[in-house]
């Protein structure tokens, strides 16, 4: 059996991704991958997600340079979720967030006040790394 075979893909044929970062435990990201998608990150050992919105393959840092190099791939209990051990490389090593931050859960709900707020800092301006 292929090894791709074990993973649960939903009907669309996709498997939700998270990206952790190896050395903090951060986690940076959640998107999504098909088959060939997973694929290609085992084989070139960087990321490599199906974007959405785009309709194709997304290799993390197309556009902002912001890289994911891959050092282990996880599988959940259940076949359903993929974990990347990662690091974030790039021009500005440490952003994964397309808002130019470290992580894209940068907000945290304050109860007592009933909303998001913002708690991580921007690291670089979004305008400047997508042009």
């Amino acid at each position: 059996m292929d090894w791709l075979d074990e993973v649960r893909w939903d009907a669309q044929g996709l498997v939700p991704v998270v990206a952790q970062e190896r050395d903090s435990g951060d986690v940076l990201m959640v998107a999504w991958m098909n088959r060939e998608a997973l694929a290609r990150t085992a084989e070139l050992g960087r990321a490599v997600y199906w974007s959405r919105s785009r309709g194709r393959l997304w290799f993390k840092g197309e556009e902002s340079g912001h890289v994911q190099q891959v050092h282990e791939i996880r599988l959940d209990c259940d076949g359903d979720v993929v974990l990347l051990k990662v690091t974030q490389l790039g021009h500005e090593p440490g952003i994964a967030c397309h808002t130019g931050r470290h992580s894209c859960f940068f907000q945290r709900l304050d109860v007592a006040a009933g909303r998001w707020e913002a708690v991580e800092p921007v690291l670089k301006d979004p305008e400047t790394i997508y042009r």
